[in-house]
């Protein structure tokens, strides 16, 4: 074989030769194999440095050790450091050596006992958690050694149940860093502890800088994070303040420890009320769900409750939210006013109505006596008449049958008209019935405040407002605020009516309600102006939020006269200050919204708070 002059391939083939001769591949091993192959003197110079910066740059790198080892070279290297260089490289060609293969059968053997076992601190989620990270090892050399360090964990665990479950990794060289994998929401994170890393813990637990942080740490979580969801406990808020006391005045390992037994107690006591507050929730979820149903099949006309038992089943079988909350309580509260109202006027009417009904038979029954009498007095004289022996007799007779005889007939007239005016009454009594009947059917249907848009009106406005605003207030969030108003939309009721105005009133509120996010607000403040509450909103996010309202409404046209029109509207934006009273906002927003509609219309105009202030 003619002699190598690429140093490169000189290099591929030493390695090759090591290899297949099954030489121990040490420095004067290569040294001595590479001049054997490039035909050169071993007493010649060394390798070229170029070379071997190129040779180090190219070295794999395929685990931690060879990694470190190529490293190190690098550096000495660049130090100019040969030996160190030289002793760098031969610990990367030692590291080249086969290494006894991992026994992988037993160990998966172990891995599906452990699985099936149980630890004491490990769940099934905690575990397949725990496994997907070791899983992550870069090669199958880390693999088997962070598997053995976790079922080594999981037997500890079953044989220590008081231990605290943590996974032991085997040491191993340092990698490169790799990014960590979220944690899943609600998931328990097991403790990784690492046998390189334990100096390391033991000389910072005994730093105060860092014994500093972890008392603050605690007290956050103890006195600050968990008091909040724990109002309906008032024993493990009393609980949680002792341990953050305790643990702050705490300054010793064994001290700690001891602090650490209770808090794991009281974790378990945190569980326990959990698991029964959930039950609870759940079980009254169902016992609502139950009298729903109930009400369901024990009303026989439930025309008045459908709307309220259909809000309701959206609610319980719905995630439960805040906002939805509000706002059917809201609705409810409203609903039961007005039902109230209608209830009251439906009783009056329906009094009334027995009222004329009983005198209706009062009448009746006087007019019947009347009438008996009428007939007896007929019936008098007509015996009179038949006794009478001359007929100047009768003559007073007749006249007398004559009077009683229009007497009844004018008794007979007005009786007449007072029926006919009791049944006009009993008749429009029955009609306001049936459409107050019809308007309690149609306040169960359609629970919103206005009912031509079925946006909210002033009062549900402010209602929200209070709520949106307490609420930012309490999470420090923002609360935009945007009033707008349809552009000419007085030439629009001029050319097409009153009612088409009212239609194009109503398919904006429809379209604005469509793509506004569950949160937002809508309510129409009076004639074609509206104002939307955007809560967790930024000026910018409102503007890009009104401007994108804008497009879908040019979008879809609004049929008036079988012509399409294009409903366009100007829009003012604010924030809303600390501790800033509506109508003050609303001002602001007014004003920015005139400044878009002398812009051109068709615009949306962001209020500065800044200006705000300094014009006050």
């Amino acid at each position: 074989m003619s002699p190598l002059s690429n140093p490169s391939e000189i290099a591929r083939e030493t390695l090759r030769q090591l290899a297949l001769r099954r030489i121990a591949p040490t420095p004067d091993n290569y040294r001595k194999l590479y001049h054997e192959i490039a035909g050169t003197h071993p007493d010649d110079d060394g390798l070229p440095e170029a070379f071997v910066r190129k040779l180090a740059r190219r070295l794999p790198r395929d685990n931690a050790e060879r990694q470190r080892n190529a490293h190190q070279l690098e550096q000495a290297l660049a130090d100019g450091r040969p030996k160190a260089a030289e002793a760098a490289l031969e610990r990367y060609l030692d590291g080249l050596k086969l290494a006894e293969q991992p026994v992988w059968n037993e160990l998966i053997g172990n891995l599906l006992r452990q699985w099936e076992a149980r630890q004491t601190g490990w769940t099934p989620a905690r575990k397949r958690e725990s496994l997907d990270r070791v899983l992550r090892a870069a090669d199958p050399a880390t693999l088997h050694s962070r598997l053995q360090g976790l079922l080594k964990s999981w037997s500890q665990a079953t044989t220590a149940a008081d231990a605290p479950a943590v996974e032991v990794l085997e040491s191993e060289p340092p990698a490169a860093p790799t990014p960590a994998a979220p944690t899943p929401a609600g998931a328990h994170t097991p403790v990784t502890v690492s046998t390189q890393g334990t100096a390391a813990g033991a000389q910072a637990a005994g730093d105060p800088g860092v014994l500093d942080a972890l008392h603050e740490l605690v007290t956050i979580s103890l006195g600050e994070a968990l008091p909040p969801l724990l109002e309906e406990h008032p024993e493990l808020r009393e609980s949680a303040a002792a341990l953050c006391k305790e643990a702050a005045a705490r300054t010793e390992a064994a001290e700690l420890r001891e602090v650490g037994t209770r808090l794991r107690a009281f974790a378990r006591e945190l569980d326990l009320a959990a698991a029964d507050d959930a039950e609870i929730r759940a079980g009254m979820l169902e016992l609502l769900r139950l009298l729903l149903r109930n009400i369901d099949e024990l009303v026989l006309d439930d025309r008045w409750l459908s709307g309220q038992i259909e809000m309701l089943r959206e609610i319980v079988d719905s995630r439960p939210d805040p906002r939805k909350i509000d706002d059917a309580g809201r609705r409810l509260k409203e609903l039961i006013q007005k039902q109230g109202q209608l209830k009251q006027t439906l009783a009056e009417s329906q009094r009334h109505l027995r009222d004329m009904l009983a005198g209706f038979v009062d009448q009746l029954a006087r007019f019947s006596e009347t009438t008996g009498a009428y007939h007896d007095r007929i019936g008098s004289c007509a015996q009179r008449i038949a006794q009478a022996s001359d007929i100047t007799e009768i003559g007073p007779l007749l006249d007398e049958v004559m009077t009683e005889t229009r007497s009844i007939q004018e008794k007979a007239q007005r009786s007449r008209d007072e029926l006919l005016v009791a049944r006009a009454q009993a008749t429009e009594a029955q009609e306001r019935i049936i459409t107050l009947q019809a308007e309690l059917e149609e306040a169960s249907r359609q629970v919103r405040h206005d009912q031509l848009t079925g946006a909210l009106n002033r009062r549900g406005l402010e209602e929200m407002f209070h709520k949106e605003s307490a609420r930012a207030q309490r999470r420090g969030c923002g609360l935009a605020i945007a009033l707008l108003d349809i552009d000419h939309f007085k030439k629009l009721n001029d050319a097409h009516g009153h009612k088409a105005g009212d239609e194009a009133l109503v398919h904006l509120a429809r379209v604005i309600a469509r793509h506004l996010r569950p949160q937002d607000v809508l309510a129409r403040y009076g004639g074609e102006e509206f104002v939307i509450l955007l809560p967790e909103t930024g000026g910018s996010d409102a503007r890009q939020a009104l401007t994108r309202l804008q497009r879908e409404l040019t979008r879809e046209f609004f049929m008036a006269d079988k012509q399409k029109v294009v409903i366009t509207f100007s829009a003012g934006v604010t924030l809303l200050g600390d501790g800033e009273s509506l109508a003050s906002a609303l001002e602001r927003a007014d004003t920015a919204m005139y400044q878009a509609k002398q812009a051109g219309r068709n615009r949306v105009v962001v209020a500065s708070l800044s200006a705000a202030s300094a014009d006050s």
